[in-house]
């Protein structure tokens, strides 16, 4: 971030303060157990309210579907590729997999997505950054993995796995899942500065999905994926949401079109407008609200 700050504000001085959250320091307790992923962002947010630091930068899918008032996502620089790739020791694909191999991951929705293509899997819980999920799959903890590419490609990792990329028609991912967030205090004057490197599309196309995650009332432990894609003045949302036990599912798309200026408000209300057909279609009932 503090490379492409530089190279569009000239002469912009940035200071770089490391905080390690406690979700950085929780690797084996379950998040929905602790205190969801909001703990991936608590200690950003403290350090933002006591105004020691200007700018927080997020994963986005990390950052809550509506943050308090008094924070906003001020930028959102341009987004990688938004898929799951399975990672094996020799690039098997996710069917080809034999009963009983050891997928590691604690996303709800990779388990479902991944028991829908091959049921005879071994699901297990897998938790830490990027390099410790590698790792564990390397010294045979885990036969198999399911990671963003995003986190992969972002630590110069892809030529050191193998891997496939899973269908987004199948794997849709999480809300926010390939971007990140630099986000500020609403009332503060970094957030003018944080959106020299702000991506229109990559904006409009979180903000969709945060809305539709919203509206249906998603929490951190919701399984459910929302993805949003804008190419030209076209908006296509699709969206894959489970039961908690993962025996039901709900698939719902739409594309539409965004006026030429993307304006983040449209993208929102498309957001809405998924959600509202699929709680037509029961959506709430889905989840046991």
């Amino acid at each position: 971030m503090r490379e492409r700050l530089t190279k569009e504000i000239p002469g912009i001085e940035i200071e770089i303060i490391e905080i390690r959250t406690s979700g950085d320091k929780m690797t084996s307790a379950s998040l929905a157990d602790v205190g969801g992923k909001g703990l991936f962002i608590k200690e950003l947010e403290q350090a933002l309210a006591a105004r020691t630091i200007d700018a927080a930068v997020h994963s986005m899918k990390d950052l809550p579907a509506i943050l308090p008032q008094q924070f906003r996502v001020a930028a959102v620089p341009a987004r990688e590729n938004t898929a799951d790739i399975l990672v094996t020791r020799d690039g098997s694909a996710l069917a080809a997999l034999p009963a009983g191999t050891r997928l590691g991951t604690s996303s709800s929705r990779r388990r479902f997505q991944a028991l829908r293509m091959n049921r005879a899997l071994e699901i297990l819980p897998l938790r830490g950054n990027v390099d410790t999920r590698l790792a564990r799959l390397a010294d045979g903890t885990f036969d198999a993995i399911i990671v963003a590419i995003a986190g992969v490609k972002r630590l110069g990792r892809v030529s050191d796995v193998k891997f496939v990329e899973l269908d987004g028609r199948d794997f849709i991912p999480s809300g926010g899942q390939g971007a990140l967030a630099i986000e500020t205090l609403a009332d503060s004057d970094a957030a003018d500065l944080a959106s020299a490197i702000n991506d229109a599309s990559a904006y409009c196309e979180t903000a969709a999905e945060r809305a539709f995650l919203a509206a249906i009332g998603a929490s951190c432990t919701t399984p459910v994926g929302v993805r949003a894609t804008i190419a030209g003045d076209s908006l296509k949302l699709a969206a894959m949401l489970f039961s908690p036990d993962g025996a039901r599912e709900l698939s719902e798309s739409m594309e539409e079109s965004l006026s030429a200026d993307l304006a983040p408000s449209a993208a929102e209300d498309a957001g809405k407008r998924l959600a509202e057909k699929m709680l037509a279609r029961g959506a709430a009932a889905l989840l046991g609200k």
